[in-house]
């Protein structure tokens, strides 16, 4: 089966900077300026709700947060209600279907989300009551519907079918496990077998348990006085009752003696996902909140100055751009240094990283990198005041971590008293590179070796998409890449079938985002190639290969293929090209034993003339093909194959599950005609 080739367009951001700096003399630093943070008022409900209120009146429109200061429980083998349980709130209430609360909250032009935590709703100062109206029936009489809930895990499950091809999501899985523990809520991950787990009455549960005033906060900002807003919170939430809420305590992460190094595989990369990681027990709203927020940001904090970025992109050349972050927490924090790297340097970056780390903790930092992240933070700082949103968090944040009233106003001057060696104390602190997770996504076979370095023990664990460990299980001597790809022929329909085959009519169907869309595939030897996509009957595009020339067809135009991307779709257009690999100069090799969809495989590296590779996961037991990930001009497929059906004698996979970057596809095989004798005019190149 061929794979669906589709465009992806990025765009990119660049900005010109011109003139030329004086770096030969620090800037002097001026004065911390002057911050003006509005005031807010505070009130509360006899049942506990706590309501905040901030007024503006620049914009005649108004918004209520409403948030939950509780510490969430531990899922266990129902990973995702919660998440579910939150999203599913305005999904429908006692008095209301989620059409008609759609409909409601669109004819008012309003906005109204729900998440496990919170929920949120804008509109203009005008339809306020409308809003409130709906808001409370979600926040209080929430029904939860069975076809709801079994749409969002199948939405769950198909995200999680591209999230296992894509490394940030992999890498942010394994790291999660890692530093918080498998049985910590934050190192907790959601699967196909958890999704499935999860009912109705979980999501009930868990609403009757947490949502509950005496642990809330409703944030009411824009144009609206505190006589307005008292009137309004005491109508629209005072009968929501009050009840005991769980508190839940979980221990603080164990950590780590050494550095914890770890890998895990993305079939086809061709480049690695690096990770530095590790706990940090910092609370919100900490004294040493400005000095490690400094410090970060000369480390790696968003700026194209920062030592990562200027590092590992400006001087090594091994990244687009190298970050850090440093997130304060009630519960656990956590440092983060990332990149995305050329597979072959994979170590060289995890070693700049590390050194910039130790740099941090030994040596000061100078007066001008000092200097510009005082400024950059203080800007940012200052134009973030410009929403009303920023006061209302501000305030939110005073109150429920019991913050000074003036904590903010006094922020800016905190940041610039900052000295170089504060910043070095912070990094003694916060940075620990000799305790820390070292993570790799990339190609597990070339990168484990290089990894061996970072561990004083010279162990690497490999983890899967779960952050469960992978036990690398060899192939026995006694069977051979040639072997197994003559088993898949004759697990198939045999050699004398399939090299009977002349010509091959493929038709599939799949839906997106509500449309309808097929793809028809014509293949006749020796190497002749179509593929026609439509959608809802208009063709979208379309590739043809005659053998030596091939031709694209897109809604961007017409396109001559040559040179890599010519050579690859002659490499993939015939019938079989398994029956093709060890004449064409193709070099094959096993790669162990890999469980796909629970079922034993024999994970093949299939390398061609072009340069590309794919790799090809057959059965142990039958031989099929199960899974199929190939380099593309458009980037990595993954395919996976499944409900074979026997036509004409042989064997085809007719559901498909296909993904590309970001998107998932589930495809569905209509019609196999072999050998129906397809005319040639089909691959003509006008």
């Amino acid at each position: 089966m061929k794979r669906i080739f589709s465009i992806t367009i990025l765009l990119a951001l660049v900005t010109a900077v011109s003139g030329q700096l004086d770096r030969s003399t620090p800037p002097e630093p001026g004065p911390a300026p002057e911050v003006k943070i509005g005031d807010y008022e505070k009130f509360t409900l006899s049942n506990g709700l706590t309501v905040i209120v901030v007024e503006n009146n620049k914009v005649p429109a108004v918004s209520y947060s409403l948030s939950l200061d509780v510490t969430l429980p531990a899922e266990g083998e129902l990973a995702g209600y919660i998440d579910i349980a939150g999203g599913m709130l305005r999904s429908g209430t006692v008095n209301r279907s989620k059409a008609e609360i759609d409909e409601a909250v669109d004819f008012i032009g309003a906005t109204l989300s729900t998440q496990s935590k919170e929920i949120y709703a804008r509109s203009l100062s005008k339809h306020s009551e409308p809003l409130l109206e709906i808001m409370s029936d979600v926040l209080l009489n929430p029904s939860f519907p069975q076809e709801e809930l079994d749409k969002q895990i199948t939405q769950y499950k198909t995200a999680i079918q591209a999230n296992k091809e894509e490394p940030s999501a992999i890498a942010q899985n394994v790291a999660g496990r890692l530093v918080y523990g498998k049985t910590d809520p934050y190192g907790e991950i959601m699967s196909e077998e958890t999704l499935g787990n999860i009912s109705t009455e979980n999501l009930i549960d868990y609403y009757n348990s947490y949502y509950r005033p005496n642990t809330a906060y409703l944030v009411i900002v824009g144009d609206i006085t505190v006589k307005e807003a008292k009137k309004q919170a005491k109508k629209y939430f005072g009968a929501w009752e009050e009840a005991p809420v769980p508190k839940n305590i979980f221990p603080y992460p164990a950590g780590f003696n050494e550095p914890k190094v770890a890998i895990s595989n993305k079939d086809g990369a061709n480049q690695s996902t690096i990770v530095v990681t590790h706990d940090v027990n910092l609370t919100p709203g900490h004294p040493d909140s400005p000095k490690a927020r400094v410090m970060n940001g000369i480390l790696g904090g968003g700026s194209f100055n920062a030592r990562l970025f200027q590092n590992l992109r400006e001087d090594k050349a091994y990244t687009y751009g190298a970050y850090s972050n440093l997130e304060s927490d009630e519960r656990v924090g956590t440092f983060t240094a990332r990149a995305q790297v050329r597979t072959s340097v994979t170590d060289s970056a995890l070693t700049e990283i590390l050194k910039e780390m130790e740099l941090m903790r030994t040596e000061l930092v100078s007066d001008e990198e000092l200097q510009l992240v005082k400024n950059a933070i203080i800007g940012n700082f200052g134009r973030s005041l410009e929403d009303p949103q920023t006061v209302a968090r501000f305030a939110l944040n005073i109150e429920r971590y019991d913050l000074p009233r003036n904590y903010y106003e006094n922020y800016l001057k905190k940041i610039e008293e900052v000295t170089k060696e504060d910043v070095r104390d912070a990094a003694i602190k916060y940075l620990k590179p000799h305790n820390a997770v070292v993570l790799a996504v990339g190609n597990a076979s070339e990168i484990a070796g290089k990894m061996k370095s970072f561990s004083p023990s010279q162990t690497v664990t490999q983890y899967d998409y779960y952050g469960k460990v992978v036990e690398k299980k060899a192939v026995g001597e006694d069977v051979s890449a040639t072997e197994v790809l003559a088993k898949y022929i004759e697990a198939i329909g045999g050699k004398n079938k399939v090299t009977a085959v002349s010509d091959l009519a493929i038709s599939m169907a799949m839906s997106l985002q509500g449309m309808d869309i097929n793809i028809e595939i014509l293949q006749k030897n020796p190497g002749k190639f179509y593929q026609a996509t439509s959608m809802n009957g208009n063709v979208v595009s379309m590739q043809v290969l005659n053998g030596d020339q091939g031709k694209m067809k897109t809604p961007m135009g017409e396109q001559n293929l040559e040179g890599e991307t010519l050579k690859q779709l002659q490499e993939s257009a015939r019938i079989f090209p398994e029956l093709n690999y060890l004449q064409e100069g193709v070099e094959i090799k096993l790669d162990g034993l890999e469980t796909v969809n629970g079922k034993e495989t024999y994970k093949m590296i299939v390398s061609k003339p072009s340069g590309t590779s794919t790799t090809i996961f057959f059965g142990v037991k039958d031989g099929l093909k199960y899974k199929e990930v190939s380099e593309t001009p458009q980037g990595i497929v993954s395919t996976t194959y499944d409900n074979y059906s026997k036509i004409d004698g042989i064997l085809f996979p007719m559901v498909l599950k296909q993904v590309l970057g970001p998107q998932s596809f589930d495809i569905e095989v209509t019609e196999v005609a072999v050998n129906k004798g397809i005319d040639d005019s089909k691959f003509e190149i006008n």
